[in-house]
This record gives structure tokens, C-alpha cells and sequence, in this order.
């Protein structure tokens, strides 16, 4: 082992490439798109660096062109997870005790690699299989990942820096240690970036992965595992286990191995493996760490004071960006009477202006959500505002599944502040508005801070800095991102470390030195320079 005490460098944020007209990254994504959409592949599983088959097949299509498939892959059952289990056991002891400069070289070549060669193919990957604009696929699959393993390495090593005080006489020590047995990632469809991070962050603290991604987000994790093998991840540290989750999960969960789980998905589910490990927990060799985002119910609140032009664009990008399948999209937004009339014109008018369609046409700003379930539960909230005599549709709510799983941007505007649509989540391209009296903003700060479960992200909006600081502390709880004139969603690693509480997860802060320090095991390392030769005290002393 070498002597030297190595630094990494100080990271910074990847550049948003802006993919305008003739611009080489334009070019080069275009003729990605249409070789990925011109052929079928096959994906099998990866575990302990090999491909597996399973012959237990499914499905990956195009969500806006749900006719054409992007390809098959193969689906875990238990043999396989238990060959991935032993295949993590295996990879474990040479990867824990590697050197962590070691280790982050890895990850720093995972990000270079995404920076350059691998962009192309890992946006075209994500906008094919999650119907992701070119710039909602730049900024996920791009730019937040080679920040997230680029950020996270620097974290690494500053939690191994992190020494304790030592007085005259001896020598405290504290090492991070990888966790004994294995850790579960479960990723969802909506982010690749998220996909990548979840098995990469406990990996590059020493652990060993089983990675189930969602099942409709195969594809591009397939080419993320691709990215990883190409970086000189080695073989068994992150095993690939696509599958059904209610196949899948309990399995993998009962393992007494099983170390952590490190999961991005609903709230249900995550309540329920919490349930599944509780029942189980005197058979695990040490008890698992549960980190989770799950999900939001997340809001834009408006004083009278603010700014009608500035919220517009906040609800439009707030809630429409990616369809609003963001754990952080605007779900709800609290208007005041006095701007009602200005934003409600605006509003309208601007959403008018929105093209949805194919990813492949650049000029869209929206595009499918994923699949048939999705649209099915979306649609049932736009159908019961329809025909509820508490709300009104004001803009919107079509959607056409003929082709692909689109629904249009839509506007429930309701008088009842506890309305089904302001309460559940939706994640779909649907926001409610509630408009209040101007004069009720500290009742209705209590009213917002009070009507979810979720705490995950919400902003305010007010010239007034009196009403900014009223917003700060009556909504204290209410979400674990917290924007002041600035829309809810779009947190950057680095600069706002992202999660929630309550209903929306455990709030260990992707992308952040909070969230790796939940993979590690600390142990203390005392040494004594010169022990006492005599157990006697001084205090036995009488004379």
C-alpha cells in the first residue's frame, strides 16, 4: 500500500450542454436515437460479472410509441438471486479492504467516461425508454450522475479525514469500514441518475450490491451496468437482478446477509420491506440500514406580494417538466385573491404554447408518461376533478393513449383546500390550485404545512422578506428542499443535497456526505504509547 496521503481534486457541476440547432452534441444524440430505436435488444442478468439467462422474459417499449419495442430482457428468479448473493459474498472482502483512492478511481472514470464518449448513448438511452426531452435526459442521465459519483468521492474522502482528538500519551484513531453483507438498491424508472447512484453509493464505501431497477427503466440501467463494467468496476460488486419487485424483494430481504437498503420508489413499498426487515430482524447478522426517498406531495405557495410573471414559468416547469413524474414536481400551489385573475390569464395562455409528442422532435417540450398503469391512475384524478362539483378544470385534461401515453398538461382549480387531487400524489402532469384570501397567509401557511403526509420539496414566492421569514418557519416541516422565489424542483448535487421527511423518506440527502456516511460502520482504534505497569489508583492511597 502506498505511504503517500492521496487528494482528490475539488469537484465542480458538469456544464448543461444546450443541444441547439447544429451543435456537434445535437447531432451526435440524433444519430444515437435512431440507431437505439432501429434495433431489439436482448439484456440479461449480470451477476458476478457474467451474463445470465433466465428465459423468464419481459418487455421494453417506447412509452410514446408503446407499439415499438426497444427490447427483451431476462427476469431474476430465486436461483439467480441467490447466485447474486453469493456473488456479492465473494467480490466483498477484496473490494471492502481495497484502497479507497482505489476505489474512487473507479468512480472518477465512470464520470469522465460520461462526460465524454458515453453522454450520447446514455441520454438516448433514457429518452427512448423514459420519454425524456433531450434536456430532461441531459440534465438527469448526464449531469447529475457525473456529479453525483465526481461529488461523492470528495465526500469519501473527507469522512475518512475525520479523526477524533487524541491527548498527550496516545493515539485515537477512526476508520469507516464497509457493512458485513450485502445492500439491496431498488431504483425507479423516473431518474437514470438516481438509477446510478443508488448502487454506486454504497459501493465506492466498500459494499458489495444487489441492484433491482425498475422494470420499466431496464434499458438504460443495462447501459449504465455497460458504463460500469468499462470503468473497471470488478466483477460481483454491483450484481444486476432486474425483476418483478413482489418476486424479487421478499427473497432478498429475508437474506440474513442483507446490510442496507438504499431505495427510491413509492411509499407503500417502502413501507412495506421497512415492514418485511422489522419481522425478520433477529435473523440478519446485523441490523440493515434503511435509507429511502419515497413520495411528495410538493407546493408552491404565493404571497400577495410577489411577482405574477415569475410564478407562471415556476408552475409550468414546476409541474410539466418530465410529465410531473418527479418525486419533486409542483403538485399543489396556494394563490392569493389579489393575483388570481393576472396568473389564471397568464397561466392559460402560456400552457397553450406547450408542444407534447416524440422525444426525436426537439420542438417538444413535453412527452409520454411511462406506461399504461401510470396513465390509468393519472387520468382516474382528472376524471373524478371533472366530475366533482368542488373543482374545475381550467386547463387540460385530455389525454389519448391510442399511440402513446399521453395527457395534457392540466390545471385543477378547487375550493376545498383538502380536495382529493391537493392531498394524494399523482405524479403525472397535473397540478391543483387553491386560491385564498390575501389576508389569510399565516392561516393558510398552517393550512399547507398541515394538508400532506409528504415533506419532500415546496416553495415560497413574496417580495416581502417578513412573509419570506413567515414562510420559513411556519413551513419548517413541511419540506426537506425548500425554495425561495424559485420553483420546487431541480435540486443540484453539491449545492442542495436532496430528500425528505415524513411520508417522503428517511432524509439522508442524496448527493450529499450524510447519505455516504450511512454505508459505513465506524470502528475506534485507541493505542496507549506507554502503558501502566501497576493496576493501582492513586485514590487507594491513605497515607
Amino acid at each position: 500500500m502506498s505511504n503517500a496521503k492521496f487528494s482528490l481534486p475539488d469537484p465542480i457541476n458538469e456544464p448543461i450542454l444546450n443541444y441547439r440547432a447544429g451543435s456537434q452534441e445535437k447531432i451526435e444524440l440524433k444519430a444515437t436515437l435512431e440507431k437505439m430505436s432501429s434495433e431489439i435488444i436482448e439484456i440479461p442478468l449480470i451477476i458476478g460479472g457474467k451474463e445470465v439467462k433466465t428465459n423468464d422474459m419481459g418487455t421494453i417499449v417506447i412509452p410514446h410509441d408503446h407499439n415499438h419495442v426497444l427490447a427483451k430482457f431476462h427476469k431474476a428468479g430465486p436461483k439467480e438471486i441467490e447466485m447474486a448473493v453469493e456473488a456479492s459474498q465473494k467480490a466483498w472482502k477484496s473490494w471492502t479492504n481495497l484502497s479507497w483512492w482505489n476505489r474512487a478511481s473507479i468512480f472518477k472514470k465512470m464520470a469522465e467516461l460520461l462526460s465524454g464518449p458515453w453522454r450520447a448513448t446514455l441520454n438516448a438511452a433514457t429518452m427512448l425508454n423514459q420519454s425524456k426531452n433531450a434536456f430532461q435526459a441531459e440534465i438527469d442521465a448526464a449531469c447529475e450522475l457525473i456529479d453525483f459519483w465526481n461529488f461523492n468521492v470528495k465526500y469519501m474522502e473527507e469522512i475518512y479525514e475525520q479523526q477524533p482528538y487524541s491527548p498527550k500519551g496516545m493515539w485515537n484513531r477512526l476508520e469507516q469500514r464497509g457493512l458485513e453483507g450485502f445492500i439491496f438498491a431498488v431504483t425507479p424508472f423516473n431518474f437514470t441518475s438516481i438509477a446510478g447512484n443508488l448502487p454506486t453509493a454504497p459501493a465506492m464505501m466498500g459494499n458489495t450490491v444487489l441492484w433491482k431497477p425498475a422494470s420499466s427503466a431496464v434499458f438504460s440501467a443495462y447501459y449504465l451496468m455497460k458504463l460500469f463494467k468499462e470503468a473497471g468496476l470488478p466483477a460481483g460488486v454491483i450484481n444486476f437482478i432486474p425483476g418483478s419487485g413482489s418476486k424479487v424483494g421478499p427473497q432478498v430481504l429475508q437474506n440474513p446477509l442483507l446490510a442496507g437498503i438504499h431505495f427510491t420508489g413509492s411509499t407503500p413499498v417502502f413501507q412495506n420491506m421497512w415492514k418485511t426487515v422489522g419481522e425478520n430482524i433477529a435473523n440478519y447478522k446485523s441490523y440493515p440500514r434503511i435509507v429511502g426517498e419515497t413520495g411528495g406531495k410538493d407546493f408552491i405557495f404565493i404571497h400577495k406580494s410577489a411577482n405574477p410573471e415569475e410564478i407562471v414559468p415556476a408552475i409550468i416547469r414546476g409541474a410539466y417538466e418530465y410529465q410531473g413524474q418527479k418525486c419533486s414536481a409542483a403538485s399543489r400551489a396556494y394563490i392569493p385573491t389579489n393575483l388570481w385573475d393576472e396568473i389564471k390569464e397568464k397561466l392559460i395562455a402560456s400552457i397553450k404554447t406547450i408542444k407534447m409528442g416524440d422525444v426525436k422532435d426537439f420542438t417538444n417540450f413535453m412527452n409520454a408518461v411511462i406506461d399504461k398503469p401510470a396513465f390509468k391512475n393519472i387520468t382516474s384524478y382528472i376524471d373524478y376533478a371533472k366530475n366533482s362539483s368542488d373543482a374545475e378544470i381550467i386547463s387540460g385534461g385530455n389525454y389519448d393513449d391510442s399511440k402513446g401515453y399521453f395527457i395534457e398538461p392540466t390545471v385543477i382549480v378547487t375550493t376545498d383546500p383538502h380536495f382529493k387531487t391537493m392531498e394524494e400524489e399523482i405524479f403525472g402532469p397535473v397540478i391543483t390550485l387553491f386560491v385564498y384570501d390575501e389576508n389569510k397567509y399565516e392561516e393558510t401557511l398552517k393550512l399547507c404545512d398541515s394538508t400532506s403526509p409528504y415533506a419532500l420539496t415546496g416553495c415560497v414566492f413574496a417580495k416581502d422578506r417578513y412573509a419570506v421569514e413567515k414562510a420559513i418557519i411556519g413551513l419548517q416541516h413541511a419540506a426537506g428542499n425548500f425554495y425561495i422565489n424559485d420553483k420546487p424542483t431541480a435540486a443540484v448535487v453539491g449545492q442542495q443535497p436532496f430528500g425528505g421527511s415524513r411520508a417522503s423518506g428517511t432524509n439522508d440527502k442524496a448527493g450529499s456526505m450524510i447519505n455516504l456516511l450511512r454505508w459505513v460502520s465506524p470502528r475506534t482504534l485507541k493505542e496507549t504509547f506507554c502503558p501502566p505497569k501497576d493496576y493501582r489508583y492513586p485514590f487507594l492511597e491513605e497515607k
